[in-house]
């Protein structure tokens, strides 16, 4: 008997005890932790969250005081993986970032001294207040999940997490990305200023010390490995990943937009969008958790034309117009089960 085809449409929500599962209640259990400190922002928490379980790395971009490294601070904190801050300034070499080789006059041979990079969780503080050449040293770890060093080639630990963060406010003394380390992010978020009540349970928790100080590991990082590989299975219908291609095709298409959304964006949405449905307990991505995650995973991916900058175009609000106006077309699969067809 021929299978139904909409099932394959539609799949079952998962039961009890599926990889999903495990993973859904791993990652309330993370966010739970994280919240104790960053308080009021679960849709920030989460995103966090989608990153790590992609293997991708974050850009969080605010005023200073909202919470940016507590974030990072917190989050690895939750999952007890090694953690290293590298606080960017402009006198930050390269060797500072990957480390170097040192002659050792005893053994009369250079010896490796590792930089903070070969950490699981790596927090990039001010990460546009170093130069480029130093901030070119995070490119390949990023990308290749190595790092070269008197060539000799180290790889990274797993997981790897880059976390990096900026002020987007002030520009002086500071070196905007450029825009191939930028695309290296699979996504950029932004904390905002807490809601007032937010703001008086902040002060209330801290009266007496900082609950970052209490926060305890919820998960192993084998626990996380596993969670990442399962993520990979969350399945992804070919209508949908037809909409993720129209809708990072329409970015490149824009009147306002100088240069769109590469395929890593792509790749990124794809991805995150695994991630996520994984994360509210899902084995199949919908519409939906593409349109969450259209912003913060292509919006810092595009260039503005210099008319539009000068009309202050957001590249977030061309992202936002594009997701509203892009219909999410239901089209019918191949007879082998292959692409969707087109008309």
């Amino acid at each position: 008997m021929r299978r139904d085809r909409r099932a394959r449409l539609v799949p079952r929500r998962c039961g009890e005890g599926t990889p999903v599962t495990q993973i859904q209640q791993s990652g309330e259990r993370v966010a739970a932790n994280v919240e104790r400190v960053i308080v009021g922002k679960h849709r920030e928490v989460r995103l966090a969250l989608v990153a790590l379980l992609c293997g991708g790395h974050l850009l969080i971009e605010d005023v200073p005081g909202t919470g940016k490294t507590v974030l990072a601070k917190a989050l690895a904190r939750s999952l007890g993986c090694s953690f290293r801050r590298i606080q960017f300034t402009p006198d930050l070499l390269p060797t500072d970032v990957t480390g170097l080789s040192i002659y050792n006059q005893k053994t009369q041979e250079f010896e490796f001294r590792p930089g903070p990079i070969l950490s699981q969780v790596v927090l990039a503080d001010e990460i546009n207040r170093a130069t480029p050449k130093t901030q070119s040293a995070l490119l390949e770890s990023m990308e290749e999940r190595q790092v070269t060093v008197d060539g000799v080639t180290w790889p990274m630990p797993r997981p790897f997490l880059v976390i990096a963060t900026q002020n987007p406010i002030e520009y002086e003394g500071t070196f905007a990305l450029p825009e191939a380390q930028l695309d290296r992010f699979m996504l950029r978020l932004r904390m905002g200023y807490p809601a007032p009540l937010e703001e008086m349970r902040i002060l209330d928790a801290q009266r007496q010390a900082h609950p970052l100080d209490t926060l305890e590991v919820v998960t192993s990082v084998d626990e996380l490995l596993a969670m990442q590989a399962a993520v990979r299975q969350v399945y992804v219908d070919p209508a949908i990943a037809d909409y993720i291609v129209r809708l990072v095709g329409a970015t490149r298409a824009h009147p306002d937009v100088y240069l769109g959304a590469s395929p890593r964006g792509s790749i990124a949405l794809y991805r995150a969008g695994q991630a996520l449905a994984a994360l509210l307990g899902r084995e199949y991505v919908i519409p939906d958790d593409i349109k969450a995650l259209a912003e913060p995973a292509l919006a810092h991916r595009l260039i503005i034309r210099t008319a539009a900058s000068v009309r202050d175009v957001d590249p977030g609000a061309i992202v936002r117009q594009i997701v509203d106006a892009l219909p999410v077309e239901q089209r019918p699969l191949a007879p082998d089960g292959g692409a969707p067809r087109r008309a």
